[in-house]
């Protein structure tokens, strides 16, 4: 080991040690027995003999924290006197120097704030975020600083190894939440909740609905998130004869997962005893560093497979030499732009409705919710879309549509794309997170994970119902937006999703129709490709007739006025009859393709007006 992979080894391994000290402090109240920061008390920084044991805890936190400083800083001051060549070492490594720096400021806000719940919370996602860091710097320096050429080798499993990474970060931030509300041992039973695996608020006790959904949405969140790490393990562990380690690390992640599962239900059991508390938190902090680890090895693992010319001609080519204005223009054409805007027509008429919900509302804090939401929505998609293009990007080139996209045109690197993507995926959850809600923060997680990994790895090139079932992750921006205003979901949001979820095939698969040969060509199996034009348009008949048939239920559920249920009417027959137009003209390639542009174009027209009818009904009502 270099002295740079020996010092990162060290940081890391009292980083955690930092996050099991701050657990204990939490644990046992001993975070206000220091009143002073950095200091126990005025005038003197070692506490005296005679202080009880809640001071020395705090002031053992406060320690290893400065080490950690000193060791943050030699880490720095390594990477520059050895590895200034190397960015991807120097830049976190001095990153680090910055967020070390933000964490003890916020310790001291901590401490100041008397460990209010949302002081803690912070405290805990910017030491998760450290530690983070830092495996990233222990894992990259194990690896030689050029890898794999100039390629990006096939970056698969790593995507969803960053998804499950995010995806248990996303549950950490719950639990956090949960011990900041003190929602602990709101349900004295595990794993159900009142005898329920959906508890009900009892009548007349309002001020336990938000003690309710908190500690319910951390057990739902760590289900999902115990099948995403599952799915995973399973994927590495059938490829463990290619990549051995990574299989292990894998494996060895979901069996710490499932241990602190069973710890969390130890907590409710012995009533947040203080070594279930300490223990659940530790093997969260493990879990979440093997997370990253996996993540990271995995990149350069799949860069160490590429070809040392780079991944294909395509990547060995690089990128055309072009000026920063036609860089900046290609890496917003990576984000679909255009889908984008279709994406948020839905979000903000659902946040609209949502106001119902919270009575009282200032329009000032609905209006930074919602500019807030959009901007990360925004991120997000443009981050799912990015990763998108990366990985279709041989399909891309095959399509006389899509040819001039920015990776076949060779504009920017398929690594450059897919560190694109991850990044931005990367800011819009955490942004969300910070400035909205964690529920609204891990559905757009959950979005941008559903679009990737589901639609675009596993459905996309394997069954003619890719779009059906992938059409989820684009159907929940509506829930998305109902979670930012409210904090739950509710059923109009579900019905909102069922909506744009019914909606999606019909508006694909006319596309799909008018360009059914570039999908053939691409060996991409579409609905038109496999099961020809009549089938695809008796199926787009069918899916408008219960989309319909779901505004009916929406305006019932949801109790929409009068302006909803009149555009509902009137824009549902005309969708029913473009439908019933298509599928009247049989097996024409002509007749058919004229008749799917008006179809898809109308499709975009009904979908925008439907919901601008939803926000205008509420705002008239209201």
């Amino acid at each position: 080991m270099t002295r740079f992979q020996r010092l990162a080894a060290a940081t890391v391994a009292a980083a955690f040690l930092l996050v099991v000290i701050g657990v204990v402090v939490r644990a046992t109240d001993s975070g206000v027995a220091c009143p002073n920061w950095p200091g126990c008390f005025p005038g003197q920084f070692l506490p005296g003999f005679d202080s009880d044991g809640h001071v020395w805890i705090e002031w053992l936190h406060r320690t290893v924290a400065a080490v950690i400083g000193f060791l943050i800083l030699g880490l720095a001051a390594l990477a520059w006197l050895d590895h200034r060549d190397r960015r991807s070492i120097l830049w976190p490594s001095l990153a680090a120097v910055v967020l070390v720096g933000f964490q003890a400021w916020l310790g001291g806000r901590t401490v100041q704030l008397g460990n209010t719940g949302e002081s803690v919370t912070a405290h805990l996602a910017a030491a998760m975020a450290l530690v983070g860091l830092l495996v990233y710097l222990l894992v990259r320096s194990a690896y030689p600083a050029h890898v794999g050429g100039r390629g990006s080798g096939n970056q698969r499993f790593t995507l969803l190894a960053a998804f499950a990474a995010a995806a248990v970060f996303a549950v950490l931030l719950f639990g956090a939440n949960v011990t900041a509300s003190d929602a602990g041992l709101i349900f004295p039973d595990w794993p159900l909740m009142n005898g329920s695996l959906i508890p009900v608020t009892p009548e007349g006790r309002a001020d336990l609905a938000d003690l309710y959904g908190a500690h319910a949405l951390h057990r739902y969140v760590a289900a999902v998130v115990f099948v995403i790490l599952a799915g995973a393990a399973s994927i590495a562990y059938r490829r463990r004869g290619e990549q051995p380690r990574l299989a292990r690390l894998a494996v060895a992640i979901v069996a710490l997962y499932a241990a602190q599962v069973v710890v969390g239900g130890l907590q409710v059991l012995f009533l947040l005893a203080p070594w279930t508390q300490t223990l659940h938190v530790a093997l969260g902090a493990l879990v979440w560093g093997g997370s990253v680890a996996l993540a990271v090895a995995s990149y350069y693992e799949a860069r160490i497979a590429a070809p040392v010319g780079g991944e294909a001609a395509e990547a060995g080519a690089g990128p055309q030499r072009s000026t920063v204005g036609e860089q900046i223009r290609a890496y917003v054409a990576l984000t679909k732009p255009r889908i984008i805007e279709l994406l948020l027509v839905t979000t903000v008429p659902a946040m609209v409705l949502a106001t119902r919900e919270v009575p009282g509302l200032p329009i000032v804090d609905w209006a930074r919710l919602t500019f807030w939401t959009l901007v990360c929505g925004t991120l997000a998609a443009g981050s799912a879309n990015a990763i998108n293009q990366y990985l279709e990007r041989d399909i891309d080139e095959r399509m006389a549509r899509t040819r001039r996209r920015p990776l076949p045109a060779s504009q920017v690197t398929p690594e450059r794309a897919v560190v694109f993507g991850i990044v931005l995926g990367a800011i819009s959850v955490a942004l969300m997170a910070w400035t909205v809600n964690l529920l609204a923060a891990f559905l757009t997680l959950l979005a941008i994970g559903f679009y990737v990994v589901i639609y675009t790895i596993l459905l996309k090139r394997s069954t003619p119902q890719n779009i059906v079932i992938g059409g989820a992750a684009g159907a929940l921006p509506p829930v998305i937006g109902w979670a930012a205003v409210t904090g739950n979901v509710a059923l109009p949001a579900l019905l909102m999703f069922l909506i744009v979820f019914y909606w999606t095939p019909p508006h694909f698969w006319a596309l799909a129709l008018r360009i059914r040969g570039d999908y053939a060509a691409a060996g991409v199996p579409m609905l038109p490709v496999v099961r020809g034009i009549a089938e695809t348009s008796k199926q787009i008949g069918l899916y408008t007739i219960l989309l319909v048939a779901l505004t009916a239920v929406f305006a019932v559920v949801a109790r929409m006025g009068p302006i909803y249920a009149i555009a509902a009417a009137v824009l549902g027959a005309l969708f029913l009859w473009r439908a019933y137009i298509l599928w009247r003209q049989g097996t024409s390639p002509e007749a058919s393709t004229a008749q799917a542009i008006r179809l898809y174009r109308y499709s975009i027209t009904y979908l925008s007006l439907l919901f601008a009818a939803v926000a205008l009904d509420t705002v008239v009502r209201v």
